[in-house]
């Protein structure tokens, strides 16, 4: 039982006591609601002070079970309290520290700013995709609600610098940047690539004016939930088992098929190599290839080429896929050699 339960069980049960002792001393003793109350008080909380009138028989017998149970009561009541604020206080510092302590931990995770309904969803995205990730918001509305998500999460300012630097900034794959406001956002985004200029930082906006300014400020990619929305109702109408597709590769992991996109590393064995001759390696398709100038080679031929800074664009099953991404972690390492 939780320190504040305890507590409510505590003090309804010291009133339920009083409550009888009281009652029982006026119809037993027939005395005045004064003295009984009095009497009771004075019996469970075993001050010793003399009886206010004398007892008859019936009235010790009552006076002894009221001993028992009234002493037993407030002692319940009183280390309730002690519980309440020792464990309160001390459980809740301690919470803060083992959070810190974890936050510092993080290694290539992802910083979501701003828990509102978009953030949450962002972080049941990521948490299904089994990514690490942690919260922030000023709000102590939207902070409960990451507790109760069993999250972790930091009840500051994003726009803060240090806010940042504790939530790892430097060890951070991206920020996500969620928060109602775009002026909050465009503040965050533009503090985030201050701290760090290679960080991925994708940004939220309401409208076409944000984005400008979100841009200027540093975003990486600014999405826009109302329209995102909108398109997504009217490709559903136009072409609804495209989307039906698309929706089962890309989010319900764990189906046969899935989609990645994988990052050709400068000394890569798949640079050089052409889309055929990768697909037979890796058994992974290739649907898209981004060349590092940003240009967009789609259903690429069997004889297109991979260069070193492509980005792949890769359909296939779990294994086909982290087998494709390990030819790459494997070229990261011997260049870090």
């Amino acid at each position: 039982m939780n320190p504040s339960r305890r507590l409510l069980w505590g003090i309804i049960a010291l009133v339920a006591i009083i409550v009888i002792g009281t009652a029982g001393y006026l119809l037993i003793e027939g005395w005045s609601f004064l003295d009984s109350i009095f009497m009771t008080i004075t019996t469970i909380t075993t001050v010793g002070y003399d009886e206010v009138h004398p007892l008859s028989v019936n009235g010790r017998i009552f006076s002894s079970f009221l001993i028992v149970g009234g002493v037993g009561g407030a002692l319940y009541t009183l280390t309730a309290i002690v519980a309440y604020v020792v464990e309160g206080e001390f459980g809740t510092t301690l919470g803060r520290r083992q959070m810190k302590n974890k936050i510092a931990k993080l290694k290539n995770h992802f910083i979501i700013c701003g828990y509102g309904r978009v953030g949450q969803e962002i972080a049941n995205v990521f948490t299904e995709e089994r990514v690490p990730f942690v919260v922030i918001d000023n709000a102590h509305d939207s902070i409960a609600k990451a507790e109760e998500d069993n999250r972790l999460y930091l009840l500051a300012d994003a726009a803060n610098d240090e806010t940042l630097k504790e939530a790892g900034i430097e060890q951070a794959r991206g920020l996500v940047v969620a928060v109602a406001g775009d002026a909050e956002n465009t503040y965050i985004t533009l503090s985030a690539r201050q701290l760090q200029p290679d960080l991925f930082i994708e940004a939220r906006s309401s409208g076409s004016e944000a984005e400008a300014k979100l841009k200027k400020a540093g975003a990486d990619r600014i999405i826009s939930p109302n329209s995102i929305g909108a398109r997504r109702m009217a490709m559903l109408a136009l072409r609804p088992s495209v989307v039906d597709f698309i929706d089962t590769v890309i989010y319900r992991r764990g189906q046969e098929l899935q989609m990645e996109n994988i990052a050709v590393n400068g000394a890569s064995s798949l640079a050089g190599l052409n889309v055929e001759e990768a697909r037979h390696r890796t058994k992974a398709t290739i649907l898209a290839i981004i060349r590092k100038s940003g240009k967009l080679v789609a259903n690429p031929s069997a004889e297109e080429k991979l260069e070193a800074g492509d980005t792949l664009i890769a359909m296939g099953t779990s294994e086909q896929l982290k087998s494709l991404e390990k030819v790459c972690q494997r070229c990261e390492s011997n260049e870090k050699k």
